[in-house]
């Protein structure tokens, strides 16, 4: 081969491989575009999966689990898949919920921060996602602070605050069983809130409270506080106690017989709760925060079937508490048309949950400018059994929040938004 037809093959083959490379680039730049477009949205959770609140943590988990496969089969978030990041919180160390929540949104770099079954870890999460300006749904975590006093644009509470809970119950306590009260406080900011509001019920309504105990979370020998709530003679006690802790505590009234001598109440009880109890044990009058037998409201039925395909029980309270913060995360993505978090929290200030969310006979609202939910709660009483294996709770009274609610002004919550 000449030197001259030597050098035009070169240039050739040279011209071709450019072509091919030219081609091959131009074939996968659509691939590189679809997969960005495919990258997750990442809801990083942040709830106990251990300890006292492990059962309530896990039921909250599956309810998310299933959130995320009907926001996936239906195009996911923005037109990408909704994926969960999930962390144990523990089930009452702050300082590990916090940990946690710095890890999840600056090394995950999580669109959303989901949690806490503790209040007083619901609490120290929500500071965090204010200082990081991440959107934050609090699924289970009931202190009036995480929409009253510290209530924050980017924070969201799908559970009733505690006076919520209390004035679902306590004025109907006192009208049907008496005005002497003893109260069981596990010491933290739930039992708190819970003990305040009770408070405030009293004095409204002429009761009394005529004892107090503050009970460390993760107690199991309750016989002493029993013995002094008997030695005052209370018309109720008041037990307000959630997780293991409520369990033990309403086996051990039992075994002491108090269930005989004064009335037994509280603010909510858990299903998980009245399924880990003996029947004798499932004694005194409660609110409940959803429940799965709702016969004839819409949907309800089909997430109990899901739930039921999914765990093998039908759903709880928490089941729809972690259902319901999902949910509302992609709604409010979607509804923005952003993943902004100002954005987000705009789109979800003063929104109605559709009725396939929101699951319950009464419309469910973030209160704007507050961002509680409002929607209904239900006051009754435990049940041995009845039927069904699991219905475990009679229902006494439907109730409207928006008739036992604080205004935002009560609540103390005075939000500001970024400018």
């Amino acid at each position: 081969m000449s030197k001259d037809n030597a050098t035009s093959a070169t240039v050739n083959r040279r011209k071709a491989l450019q072509a091919a490379a030219f081609g091959a680039a131009s074939l996968s730049f659509p691939a590189i575009v679809k997969a960005q477009g495919e990258q997750p949205v990442k809801l990083g959770v942040d709830n106990p999966l251990t300890g006292t609140y492990s059962i309530t943590g896990r039921n909250e988990l599956h309810g998310m689990e299933l959130a995320v496969q009907q926001i996936n089969a239906k195009g996911g978030i923005l037109g990408r898949p909704a994926k969960l990041i999930v962390e144990d919180s523990t089930s009452g160390d702050a300082g590990v919920a916090v940990q946690k929540a710095r890890k999840l949104i600056d090394r995950d770099k999580v669109d959303f921060l989901v949690g806490n079954v503790n209040s007083g870890l619901a609490i120290a999460m929500s500071a965090v996602a204010y200082e990081k300006g991440v959107f934050m749904i609090d699924p289970g975590g009931h202190a009036d602070p995480i929409t009253g006093k510290n209530c924050h644009w980017n924070v969201f509470q799908v559970d009733p605050s505690t006076t919520l809970l209390v004035n679902a119950i306590a004025p109907s306590l006192i009208k049907r069983f008496g005005k002497k009260f003893y109260c069981l406080v596990p010491d933290y900011a739930f039992g708190h809130g819970l003990l305040d509001a009770y408070n405030a019920n009293f004095k409204k309504y002429g009761a009394t409270n005529v004892g107090t105990d503050l009970i460390p979370l993760g107690t199991t020998e309750y016989s002493s506080y029993l013995i002094k709530a008997q030695a005052a003679k209370p018309d109720v006690i008041v037990i307000l106690q959630n997780g293991e802790d409520q369990t033990n505590v309403l086996k051990q009234a039992v075994q002491f017989g108090l269930d005989k001598k004064f009335h037994i109440a509280g603010a909510n009880i858990e299903l998980e709760t009245l399924e880990a109890l003996p029947q004798n044990a499932r004694i005194g009058n409660w609110v409940i925060e959803w429940y799965w037998n709702q016969p004839g409201v819409p949907h309800v039925k089909e997430f109990t079937e899901a739930i039921k395909k999914k765990t093998g029980r039908v759903p709880t309270a928490r089941t729809w508490f972690g259902f319901t913060a999902i949910h509302a995360c992609a709604l409010a993505a979607n509804n923005a048309k952003s993943l902004e978090p100002v954005k987000m929290a705009r789109a979800l200030d003063g929104f109605t949950l559709p009725p396939e969310v929101a699951l319950q006979p009464h419309p469910a609202t973030f209160r704007a400018n507050q961002h509680l939910l409002i929607g209904t709660l239900w006051a009754g009483h435990a049940q041995s059994s009845g039927s069904a294996p699991d219905d475990l709770f009679h229902i006494d009274e439907t109730i409207v929040s928006e008739t036992i609610a604080p205004t935002v002004e009560e609540a103390d919550c005075k939000m500001t938004w970024p400018s």
